[in-house]
């Protein structure tokens, strides 16, 4: 085996690389497609180039392009909405607003960044400085007052607000001005703008919800779209809908509610619940669209909704079954007659009410079209596994079809969804026999629609599916699935075990964690070779007869985040700070320094939630092949991406990263990425967090409260559609707690569904510092190895001091130790640190493709 031969990583040269300039072109395309017109009254979009635009907003100037913390990317520049316009060729006439504003936004910026290395040492930071960071999130100036007289007089008819928000690792956002609502100064700067011109143009530079109210108030806000945050090439992007030049088609992956209160977590979200560290989900299943679809509660904007600049007409064909497979052929017709498009058509079903309480519609496939001209057709043709259909039966742990029918639905959004017919199952039809997992240490009242009323509703439907198109399913085409729960063994076959297996317990230690630094507190900066990586594992055993190299692992997912420049020092690389990796090095040293630069400029793609409104996979497989690329130029063989926890309410802080509230669309998304990262060798994904990291606040111990129904069909669902479809090379288990034990520490998550339901093959790896003590309880190295966490990072003494201690009473058994190094092991040799990358399938037939053994392991 020939092990990469590293060097710097970077170039030595500040020039923009021909790749650099591609992947822009590919993340500007991106941006664009998951873009969501939400409004557009009067037709007032698309402006004409060379038209007169009044622009103002904070996000105008100083465009957000994705949140902070381990989701930033620390990217050559990022494109603003006032460069993009520029460009685009509007004349913008509020150029000495934009001006002022700039320096406004400075002046707030340094006064934060005092602030941040003020709190150091507050109690509770213990300088740590990534969470002086996190915890005093930047709160983004408003800008100045309007002069509406000289605004009056500009020329401009047509004014364009960019409205932003930021968000990020550590703390959740807040139900007050600034954050979920408008201050009152940008409420304010709105009524003085609907003054001064005929209509405006609300831009939403936001990685998730805000209260809308305040537009049904000003009669002139004539258009609304969901920018989001778009990555470095955001502004051109939007430019590009503006303008026309792209139609838009993203839809919603989320619901909008009216009032944040109409969330059914509302209530017990976060720290507004008791106090925080008990987060009870009482809405079980009912989350997101299949609350407010099924308790028949009114959205501003619901699932799946997103305007065009034409028409469409859907013209559903029959139904058929093909085994286990259902498919519906949908006619996509733009009826409209001026700008081509594209449309998203979406499929979701009623499963039947008698038996158990279910969600009235959810969705179980959709697709979009290709670009078409007016007046052009397209076929799609939507095919789904019946499984989608299945319900989780708790009292008998299987998972279930029940007898009856099942009405689908077809629609350019949820709300526009048609019945189309319906699919018969004459039997109930069992799929899989489970171990119980995650058992509730304490009840709590979960939430129920008034069955009368769901069966009145699925009366209705099933009366006007009388003379729709039927298809029946044969039981016949399901074999039960039978999931063998038996412990896995020595396996002397492997070759990779036969490695392990001669180890000492002083390797063995050293390849159970990451390597470790002297800040091993420290997030973000855990790397060694690769400046700005957030780990490496151990590398004493990158050489013969072990050949067993380290991997870097590097932050996401809105791109790599890594140090965009450093420089090596007398042969010796500079020794950097956790602050020379945030923000571009917003917060590094203003001392002058020496030596020879390099230079590591990664692309900044759209955030999560952006890229699943895309509805577009593959065009989301093409972008996980670019970020694939990179790795292979900056020598990262894992990818701490794609992140992919559920929505559940609208105010967790890394909502961003992750893709939707809907389980289906998070792991679809996260497949198509997985995939084409995957396929550049050696490369590979980590989906995040497994499992229920759904709130910032307190998430080293609180503890996700949950019924196994709601686990398994919501927030698992999602893990397990990437694993089956795509195999990603590792996934990381997240810091709360799940029905009382540490995610980290859960054989139940980690082997009994990630391994021996899914068949998941790859490495489980720990989220950082998981097993720093929190008030919630200790979460142990050993704990982790026991549970099926193959590897504890980064990484500290007492994580191998744990892990002796067991070995030594026992209660972590030496075969236990050997089966997770022997994952780790496996990943590392199969990984792109191994040059020669002949393969022999025949070693491991059961193995995804990306895990084929080299010839010499």
């Amino acid at each position: 085996m020939k092990l990469r031969n590293r060097g710097y990583t970077g170039a030595l040269t500040d020039a923009v690389s021909p790749r650099e300039t591609e992947n822009r072109r590919l993340a500007r395309r991106m941006a664009a497609e998951g873009m969501v017109l939400l409004r557009n009254r009067g037709g007032v979009l698309p402006i004409p180039k060379g038209r007169k635009i009044a622009l103002y907003g904070a996000g105008a100037q100083v465009t957000v392009k994705g949140g902070t913390g381990s989701g930033d990317v620390n990217s050559r520049d990022s494109i603003s909405v006032r460069q993009g316009l520029e460009e685009a060729g509007y004349q913008l006439t509020s150029i000495g607003w934009l001006d002022e504003f700039e320096q406004i936004y400075h002046d707030a910026r340094e006064h934060w960044r005092k602030k941040i290395f003020d709190s150091v040492n507050a109690p509770g930071v213990n300088g740590n400085f990534f969470y002086a960071y996190a915890m005093n999130p930047f709160i983004i100036p408003c800008g100045s007052p309007l002069d509406t007289k000289a605004a009056c007089a500009d020329g401009a008819d047509i004014a364009v607000y960019v409205l932003s928000r930021n968000a990020g690792e550590a703390v959740d956002r807040r139900e007050e001005p600034g954050d979920y609502y408008l201050t009152e100064e940008e409420l304010a700067l709105l009524r003085q703008i609907s003054k001064a011109y005929r209509d405006i143009v609300l831009v939403l530079n936001t990685g998730g919800p805000v209260d809308l109210t305040f537009t049904d108030e000003i009669p002139n806000l004539s258009a609304i779209l969901l920018m989001g945050q778009a990555g470095q090439e955001g502004g051109n992007a939007l430019a590009d809908l503006i303008a026309g030049d792209v139609v838009p088609s993203g839809k919603l992956t989320d619901s909008w509610a009216f009032r944040y209160q109409d969330y059914p977590s509302a209530e017990y979200f976060g720290s507004r619940w008791q106090d925080g560290w008990k987060a009870e989900y009482r809405e079980d299943i009912y989350v997101g669209y299949r609350y407010f679809d099924t308790f028949e509660k009114p959205v501003r904007y619901g699932f799946g909704f997103g305007l065009s600049y034409t028409r469409f007409e859907l013209v559903a064909g029959t139904i058929s079954a093909n085994g286990r497979m259902i498919s519906v052929d949908v006619q996509v017709k733009n009826i409209g007659s001026q700008y081509p498009g594209k449309e998203v058509v979406q499929l979701y079903v009623s499963c039947p009410q008698e038996q158990l309480s279910k969600e009235f519609r959810r969705l179980c496939c959709f697709g979009k079209t290709d670009l078409l001209q007016p007046g052009q057709s397209q076929r799609l043709n939507l095919s789904f596994d019946a499984a989608s259909m299945a319900s989780f039966y708790e009292e008998r742990g299987v998972w279930a079809l029940q007898a009856g029918q099942y009405g689908i639905w077809i629609g350019n959004s949820l709300e526009s969804a048609a019945l189309a017919g319906t699919v018969v199952i004459g039997q109930p039809i069992q799929l899989s026999q489970c171990d119980h997992i995650c058992p509730q240490q304490e009840t709590i009242p979960l939430l129920r629609p008034d069955p009368d009323r769901m069966m009145a509703r699925q009366q209705i439907w099933q009366a006007q599916s009388a003379k729709m198109p039927v298809c029946k399913l044969d039981a016949g085409a399901f074999v039960a699935e039978t999931v063998d729960y038996t412990p896995v063994g020595a396996d002397p076959g492997d070759p990779a075990w036969q490695l392990v297996s001669k180890l000492n317990d002083d390797q063995l230690l050293a390849l159970s964690t990451g390597r470790m630094k002297a800040q091993t507190g420290e997030l973000g900066n855990a790397g060694w070779t690769v400046p700005g990586a957030a780990a490496e594992t151990e590398n004493l055993l990158a050489c013969s007869p072990w050949n067993i190299p380290s991997i870097v692992l590097a932050d996401g997912p809105a791109g790599l985040r890594l140090k965009n420049h450093y420089r090596v020092v007398d042969g010796q690389l500079e020794v950097g700070t956790v602050q020379d990796s945030l923000e571009n090095g917003f917060f590094s040293s203003d001392e002058p320094k020496q030596g020879t630069s390099y230079y590591q400029y990664c692309t900044a793609i759209p955030v999560g939630t952006l890229l699943a409104q895309s509805w577009n996979l593959p065009l989301v497989e093409e972008i996980g092949k670019m970020i694939g690329g990179e790795m292979l130029e900056f020598e990262i063989s894992l990818w701490l991406a794609p992140g992919m926890n559920i929505h559940r309410n609208p105010l967790c802080g890394r909502n961003f990263e992750y893709y939707s509230e809907d389980p289906l669309v998070s792991g679809a998304f996260a497949a198509a990425i997985t995939r084409g990262v995957q396929s550049m060798p050696g490369c590979g994904t980590t989906i995040k967090h497994l499992a229920c990291n759904n709130q910032e606040e307190k998430r080293k111990g609180s503890d996700s409260i949950l019924s196994e129904r709601a686990l398994r069909e919501i927030y698992l669902k999602g893990f397990e559609i990437a694993v089956k479809t795509a195999q990603p090379m590792a996934i990381m288990t997240s810091y709360n707690m799940v029905n009382g034990i540490h995610a980290a520490n859960s054989y139940d998550l980690c082997t009994k569904v990630a391994r021996d339901e899914w068949g998941f093959a790859g490495l489980i790896m720990t989220d950082w510092t998981t097993t720093t003590t929190s008030t919630a309880g200790e979460c142990t190295a050993a704990g982790c190895l026991a549970a099926g966490n193959d590897l504890v990072m980064p990484g500290k003494p007492e994580d191998h001091e744990s892990i002796r201690t067991a070995l030594a009473d026992g209660t972590l058994s030496r075969l236990q130790l050997l089966r997770c190094i022997r994952n780790t092991v496996r990943i590392s040799q199969l990984s792109n640190q191994v040059e020669d990358q002949k393969c022999y399938r025949s070693l491991y037939p059961n193995l995804p493709v990306y895990m084929e053994c080299r010839a010499d392991l």
